[in-house]
Parts: structure tokens; C-alpha cells; sequence
């Protein structure tokens, strides 16, 4: 009987090691989840890890020491539309073949490439991209889609609110959903833990694309007293920046509670500079020591927040200085998940170098906006911005405040800089 006992215990333990076995390739095979908290009109430093010291932001400055922060970081464009394009193409809005907010053409966006590598993709929040048939997040390579397709909505009805007449804007998977007086945020939250829920046993994309801080201003009424003593119009973004905070908090915590937090790599990124429409009040976010905001070409329209992390596979606690932008998040993306590069060609750069080497060199050697008829360029410390009304040229790093327009002293710069410009705007009629 010993002998049984014993020899059924063999069994077991050998059983038990042949699962393991089986199982473990399976394990080590599994792909990371990925997850891009992409904020809208979120200021250069409207984070107190990034420098202010009005705003309580527990839940981002967290997500920042868990990962890497950039300081250098750039939209590719100072606006809602071309930074999105920038985002989910790989390419500078040129490239893509937008000029300034107009619809996007034929792209392979970043979520074609995860759902073919098997990934369950879902986008939640604002779309804002191309509108019409084959241009919804459903046909770019979004398994499941909630939430608006233009610009703002009021959080509470679901309303685009433009030049009229006013109209509602919430959809689910290409249908008209109704959640009337629920707050937007708070869906958001809830159909992104539906979606990890459901997929938490798979390699899942999640673009979780915010419409905060961008106007209308409306933060919850706990912040809303939090901050009632910070002058008008900040009190009003201060109060919408923690709400925001509070809901990214929320959803690493599910992440964290499904036990994929360590499996995952979370990326988060603003659109663009705060504004300063009418709309927003006027302001209330604050580019610190940057010039501009939305719209513009200075640092504070172009230079947001950026941050990567995923704990155990990246350094964490760690910033980097180096220049990059946007487009890059595409290739970065594809390279940590160790799946095939892009077979069309994009602008974009792997971030893995200097992710993993703070003194490896910036993939960029230089950079181009462009909003309406103004463009700028970016190469090495000079900056040229060219409009109808006047020529600039700064020293970025001895004139973070864009003050000192050096294109009089400098003209054989802003020859160089015009000259590749002009450049970037010719390959953009040839690119494919």
C-alpha cells in the first residue's frame, strides 16, 4: 500500500511537470499587452513631475517613476488632428497627407499592425481622425471602438458642441449609444476594464484617448472645491486635470488587479500644448518656462509630456533628453512586442536605443511642423519658424522661451534650415 502511495505521488509530480513544461513555452511566448494614454490639450508641465506645484497628478507622477520620462518630447503637430495622425501612422501629418485638420487618407495605422499580429485591439475615447466609410476606428484595425468621433464632447449629454447646430456624439462599434448623464470619463474607464477583462488571458492594444483636459472644463465637484482658491480660469483645468488623474489611476489599477501589470507596456503621451480658446476660458493650462500653446509652432504648442513604462523589461525612475516625437511611439511599439518593422515606409524612429542607454544619441537629426500656412524646423540647437509675417530663429536650449529671434545674426542658419524645409515639403508630395 505504501508502494501505491507512493508511486501514485510519482504519477502526480511527474504529471505536474509535464503541464509545467508544456505550459511555461506558452508562457515565455506571450506577447506584452500595450496600452497609449493619450491626454488632449494637456500643458507642457501640467503634471507635478514635470514641474508644477498647484496640481495634484499622484496617478501620473506615479506612472513616471515607474518608467521613463522624456523632456524633449514633441507632438507631430500643434493640434488635435495632425498629432493623432502622427500617433497612429508612424508618419509626420505630411507624410500621411494631411494639411492641417482635413481628413486623413489611406494609412496603415499602428492598431492594423497589432491585429494582425493577433492582438485584441480596442479604441476608447476620442477618435478625431478621418471620418466616413473605411475611416472609423472599426476599419483601421479596431476590434471594438466606444466613444466619440470628433473633437470635444460635453461629458455629461455626449454633444458635439462647434458652430451648430449641436449634435450628439457617442457610438459603439459604428452605432448611436446613448449613456445620457453619465460621465464620459467614467465610461471610459468601465468599457476599457470590460475590454482588459475580456482579454486578459491574450495579448491586448488599448488606445485610451482622452477628451481631457481638453474643454469643457469639467472636473468633478471634489476638485472642483479642491481648487477653489487657484485663480479663474485655472481652477476650472486644475480641477478636469485630477479628475483625468483619478480615471488613469482607475484603469492601472484594474490593470494592476488583473495581475498584467508587469506584462504590459503603458504609454502616455498629450496631443499637443494647453489652449487658450475661447472655448477653454480663455487658458488655464501653463506651458512653464515654453512659449505658446495650442495652435502655434513655439515649444509650448509642440513640447508636451511623454512617458513609457514597463516594469521589469525597462528602466524605471529614469529621464531622457533626448529629441523625439510622436511618430515614433509606432516603431517602438513594434520592436518591444518583437514583431516584424513596418514594411511601408514611416518617419517614425525606435525609441529602444535611448530607452536603454541614456547617452545614446537622439534618432532624430531634425524635425518638421507645420500648421496652415506656417511651417518650422528643428535641427540640432536651432529652431527656424516661418510664417507670412516674419522669419524666427532660436538657440532651444540657451532660449527655451523662444525671446531671442537670432535669424538676422544667423543668415547662413536660416538659409541651411529653409533649404531643409523645403525638403521635408517636397518629399511629402512624393511620399508613399
Amino acid at each position: 500500500m505504501f508502494i501505491n502511495h507512493l508511486n501514485e505521488k510519482c504519477q502526480f509530480a511527474v504529471l505536474l511537470m509535464v503541464l509545467v513544461c508544456s505550459i511555461s513555452p506558452l508562457l515565455a511566448a506571450q506577447k506584452p499587452n500595450v496600452i497609449i494614454i493619450f491626454t488632449d490639450d494637456q500643458g507642457s508641465i501640467d503634471m507635478n513631475i514635470y514641474g508644477s506645484t498647484d496640481l495634484v497628478t499622484p496617478n501620473m507622477d506615479q506612472l513616471a517613476r515607474e518608467g521613463i520620462r522624456f523632456t524633449q518630447f514633441y507632438a507631430t503637430g500643434p493640434v488635435c488632428v495632425p498629432s493623432r495622425v502622427g500617433l497612429m501612422t508612424g508618419r509626420m501629418p505630411q507624410h500621411g497627407g494631411l494639411y492641417g485638420s482635413v481628413p486623413l487618407g489611406s494609412q496603415v495605422f499602428i492598431s492594423q499592425e497589432m491585429k494582425k499580429a493577433g492582438y485584441a485591439t480596442a479604441h476608447i475615447g476620442k477618435w478625431h481622425l478621418a471620418h466616413g466609410k473605411n475611416a472609423l476606428p472599426n476599419d483601421k484595425g479596431f476590434d471594438d471602438s466606444f466613444g466619440h468621433h470628433d473633437g470635444c464632447i460635453d461629458n455629461y449629454s455626449h454633444y458635439f458642441y462647434w458652430n451648430g447646430p449641436n449634435r450628439h456624439d457617442l457610438w459603439r462599434n459604428g452605432q448611436e449609444v446613448f449613456y445620457n448623464g453619465e460621465f464620459f470619463p467614467d465610461l471610459m474607464v468601465k468599457e476599457a476594464s470590460d475590454f482588459m477583462e475580456k482579454n486578459k488571458d491574450k495579448p491586448f492594444f488599448l488606445y485610451f484617448a482622452m477628451n481631457a483636459p481638453h474643454y469643457p472644463y469639467q472636473g468633478t465637484p471634489k476638485w472642483l472645491q479642491h481648487y477653489s482658491d487657484l485663480k479663474y480660469p485655472r481652477n476650472l483645468y486644475a480641477a478636469f486635470i485630477s479628475t483625468m488623474d483619478e480615471r488613469i489611476g482607475q484603469l492601472l489599477k484594474k490593470l494592476e488587479d488583473l495581475g498584467l501589470r508587469k506584462n504590459t507596456i503603458v504609454i502616455f503621451q498629450s496631443d499637443q500644448g494647453h489652449s487658450t480658446e475661447d472655448r477653454a476660458h480663455g487658458g488655464g493650462g501653463s506651458s512653464g518656462p515654453y512659449r505658446g500653446c495650442k495652435f502655434t509652432l513655439y515649444e509650448g504648442g509642440l513640447r508636451v509630456p511623454a512617458i513609457i513604462s514597463w516594469p521589469g523589461h525597462l528602466p524605471q525612475n529614469q529621464v531622457r533628453s533626448q529629441m523625439a516625437t510622436g511618430s515614433d511611439w509606432y516603431p517602438t511599439i513594434l520592436e518591444l512586442c518583437k514583431l516584424p518593422a513596418a514594411k511601408h515606409r514611416i518617419d517614425g524612429k525606435s525609441l529602444l536605443p535611448i530607452l536603454t542607454d541614456a547617452e545614446a544619441p537622439s534618432a532624430h537629426e531634425s524635425l518638421y511642423w507645420r500648421q496652415n500656412n506656417d511651417w518650422a524646423v528643428r535641427q540640432g540647437k536651432w529652431k527656424l519658424i516661418v510664417s507670412d509675417k516674419k522669419t524666427e530663429l532660436y538657440d532651444i536650449p540657451n532660449d527655451l522661451g523662444e525671446a531671442n529671434n537670432l535669424a538676422t545674426g544667423h543668415p547662413e542658419v536660416v538659409t541651411e534650415l529653409k533649404n531643409l524645409g523645403k525638403d521635408y515639403r517636397e518629399q511629402s508630395i512624393l511620399y508613399k
